[in-house]
């Protein structure tokens, strides 16, 4: 190549530009295209931002098929403690991402990819007044994810934090976030506490009670790859596309704060 490159020296830059297109069009045709299936395990409230980031990355790579499973992220973690045969990890808080790290099954460490604040939700109107997070203590039945839920372990932080406690028995716990919105839109709950994007995502089902920014936490959404990944190309490819701009534009676009 180098003596071809001195050979060529008096060619114009119309001849340069062609040899540089063709030699990029041959390196790009001999590049393997990726394939195969993939399992993502995914907190809820990534529901809707990761549905579409699956079509918008299966629609870059047809060759691909994505699983996504979503649930409670302590719930997740342990499933993939326990062997559950998973490619990618995506959470909503540090600490069950930090129990795959700690038990060695991680390809690399985690990646921060989003952030998300949380917020007071009511039945439409809200019918009960509340206004404050001291309202909570009795408006009624209130709606709160499960303690080894992320979402529960915030909400639990902010009350503490502003100083208020509930009667546990006004409070109905879901297993994750979408199962606790649930309980304020269609439930007999009157208010809950969730992420900003779950509530944004039924802003025509309920009211909005903004939390103060003392009491507030930034729960931060980590992702990895699983070591025992059987298609780590894949898996890796996936990753890289939720942390590029085209990932985070849809993040961003359904509420997400960025990393």
């Amino acid at each position: 190549m180098v003596a071809f490159t001195g050979c060529s020296s008096n060619s114009d830059d119309t001849g340069d530009a062609s040899s540089t297109t063709a030699s990029t069009s041959s390196t790009e045709s001999t590049a393997p295209e990726l394939s195969g299936q993939i399992t993502v395990s995914a907190a809820a409230s990534l529901t809707d931002a990761f549905d579409k980031i699956k079509d918008e990355f299966i629609a870059a790579h047809p060759d691909v098929e994505i699983t996504i499973n979503y649930g409670s992220s302590g719930q997740l973690s342990t499933q993939i403690q326990e062997g559950a045969p998973v490619d990618v990890a995506a959470f909503a808080d540090t600490t069950p991402m930090d129990a795959l790290a700690s038990a060695d099954l991680l390809d690399a460490p985690a990646q921060t990819f989003a952030r998300n604040r949380l917020v007071i939700v009511t039945k439409p109107g809200n019918p009960s007044n509340i206004k404050t997070l001291d309202d909570l203590a009795t408006a009624g039945v209130i709606a709160l994810c499960n303690e080894n839920a992320p979402c529960g372990k915030f909400a639990n932080q902010i009350l503490s934090t502003a100083g208020v406690t509930i009667d546990e028995s006004k409070v109905t716990r879901g297993q994750d976030v979408k199962a606790t919105l649930g309980a304020v839109t269609e439930g007999d709950a009157v208010a809950g506490i969730v992420y900003e994007t779950d509530a944004t995502s039924v802003a025509d089902k309920v009211a909005r009670v903004e939390i103060p920014e003392d009491a507030n936490v930034t729960a931060q959404y980590p992702i990895a790859v699983i070591k025992e990944s059987q298609n780590a190309d894949v898996a890796k490819a996936f990753v890289e596309f939720v942390l590029a701009k085209q990932g985070q534009s849809v993040l961003s676009d359904f509420g997400f704060l960025a990393p």
